[in-house]
C-alpha cells in the first residue's frame, strides 16, 4: 500500500494515498506526526470529525460510542442530499483498532481505522471501508463512477486529519 509522509516540515503535503482492491472497497493511509494513542484518541473523538471529515457530523449513541457494542451515526452530504450511516463497534482495542459494521438502511458493510506505530513517535492511519453494494451491477457501476469523488474526499480529510493531530 502506498502511504503518505505528512510532517511539520511540508507547507503543502502531498495527499494520502487512496488504494482500489475490489467493488465496494476503499482504503487510504496517511503518515501523522503523533503517537497512536494521540492518533486514536482524535479519531475516536466522534462529535469532532466534522473538524476534518468534510461534510459529515457524527453523534455517540449507546455506550457513548465507546468499546464493542457502542453506537455512532454519521450524517454525510449537504442538504436533502445528505445519508445517515449508523454503525456498531464490533472491535475496540485502543490506541490500534478500532473497526465498525454499517448497519443503515444504505450505507451496509464493514469499517476500519487501523493505528500503526512507527519510529520517532508517529504513526501511520489506515482508513479501510468494505461496503456491501446494493443493486447488483447497477449498484458497483454507481460506485465505480463514485469513487474518484469518494477518493477525493478521503484524500482531503486524511490530510486535514493529520495536521490537526499534529497541531493539537
Amino acid at each position: 500500500m502506498l502511504s503518505v509522509s505528512l510532517s511539520r516540515k511540508h507547507h503543502r503535503p502531498p495527499a494520502p494515498a487512496v488504494n482500489r482492491r475490489k467493488p465496494g472497497m476503499l482504503v487510504a493511509a496517511v503518515e501523522v506526526d503523533a503517537g497512536p494513542d494521540a492518533v486514536f484518541a482524535a479519531l475516536t473523538d466522534w462529535e469532532r470529525q466534522g473538524e476534518w471529515l468534510l461534510a459529515t457530523t457524527v453523534v455517540r449513541c449507546r455506550q457513548g460510542g465507546i468499546g464493542v457494542g457502542g453506537c455512532i451515526v454519521a450524517r454525510t452530504g449537504i442538504g436533502p442530499l445528505a445519508i445517515v450511516d449508523t454503525m456498531e463497534i464490533v472491535e475496540w482495542e485502543p490506541p490500534y483498532r478500532c473497526l465498525v459494521r454499517h448497519t443503515g438502511r444504505v450505507v451496509r458493510g464493514s469499517g476500519a481505522f487501523v493505528v500503526v506505530p512507527l519510529p520517532a513517535g508517529r504513526s501511520r492511519l489506515v482508513w479501510s471501508e468494505e461496503l456491501d453494494l446494493p443493486l447488483g451491477w447497477f449498484g458497483r457501476a454507481v460506485f465505480e463512477l463514485l469513487r474518484p469523488l469518494l477518493a477525493g474526499v478521503w484524500r482531503v480529510s486524511l490530510h486535514r486529519f493529520a495536521r490537526n493531530v499534529t497541531s493539537s
